[in-house]
């Protein structure tokens, strides 16, 4: 009796066996399919995203801030394309926009970063978590930390963030030591037919220049350009927005003409070689690559002349 009940017993034991290694195979691949995301706080509420994200469409000017941070990018926008900093990464990437849902389910990515104003968000959550941010309700440096946190390299970000507050602090500390504690810089730019002159929060480096190195505002400026970032002025009356120093955002594809009149050469700053041009499509953002480009820009201006 005991011989027939043998074989039974072993099969008994085989299927109990079995089972639990398949319970604990499924829990192994709940684990891993868990571990493939993380949850990021967004201004919108939690949102499961990536933990790794292989394929990133961005329809927002925050392209620098993911190529910074060694993430692959396979759609974006055109401002960013163009971009000669960002142009040996963006080689592969298609130019995409919120409306091009057929294009951007075809670069299937698996995660899509935009901005709260960006239409048919509901249509790309469909396709990929998405990530919205409000443009100008952080700081630039802010902005840089969440989108190392949606990408799951929070440390490495934080990590920059500090080297590079530093590195400018000193390189501020050195300039103002060459052209003097009073000295005034003013960043302008030509768009199409139209000039502008920056605050201390719209790229084109006004955010190295005034809020990492205390470089002084122009007063005019400083009355018409600080609550909204920018004020369009024309050529005739740009010696009252001009510092002692002028960085010039140039877009050579825009109007020019105003730089062959006397009233352009006779501001101080021209006269003087104290105004610096820089190639507008380098300076457009405030992402790390263009920040750390801008950066040496203005050492090497300001300390070298």
């Amino acid at each position: 009796m005991k011989k027939l009940l043998l074989p039974f017993v072993l099969l008994l034991l085989l299927i109990i066996s079995a089972c639990g290694n398949a319970n604990e195979s499924q829990g192994n691949e709940a684990e891993d399919k868990k571990s493939d995301t993380v949850t990021y706080e967004s201004e919108n509420g939690p949102i499961e995203v990536p933990a790794d994200p292989k394929r990133v469409v961005v329809l927002a000017s925050f392209v620098g801030n993911v190529l910074a941070l060694d993430t692959n990018v396979v759609g974006v926008d055109s401002w960013s394309k163009d971009n000669p900093r960002f142009k040996d990464q963006l080689k592969d990437a298609e130019i995409v926009t919120e409306d091009d849902l057929e294009k951007i389910i075809e670069l299937n990515p698996d995660l899509i970063i935009g901005l709260s104003t960006t239409k048919n968000i509901d249509k790309l959550q469909e396709i990929a978590p998405t990530v919205t941010y409000t443009y100008g309700k952080v700081d630039y440096l802010t902005q840089h930390l969440e989108i190392g946190k949606a990408l799951n390299k929070e440390k490495e970000t934080q990590a920059w963030i500090d080297e590079f507050k530093a590195d400018a602090k000193v390189a501020g500390e050195d300039i103002k030591a060459k052209i003097g504690e009073d000295a005034t810089v003013s960043v302008i730019e030509n768009f199409d037919k139209q000039l502008y002159v920056f605050g201390d929060n719209w790229a084109r480096g006004t955010e190295i220049l005034y809020q990492e190195m205390k470089l002084k505002m122009p007063e005019k400026v400083k009355e018409m350009a600080l609550k909204d970032g920018y004020y369009a002025i024309s050529p005739e009356v740009l010696s009252e927005y001009a510092g002692d120093y002028v960085i010039f955002s140039k877009n050579t594809d825009g109007d020019t003409s105003f730089q062959e009149t006397d009233t352009y050469k006779n501001i101080p700053a021209v006269k003087n070689k104290q105004l610096f041009e820089a190639n507008a499509k380098e300076f457009y953002f405030n992402d790390p690559i263009s920040l750390e480009y801008q950066l040496d820009f203005f050492k090497e201006k300001f300390l070298q002349q």
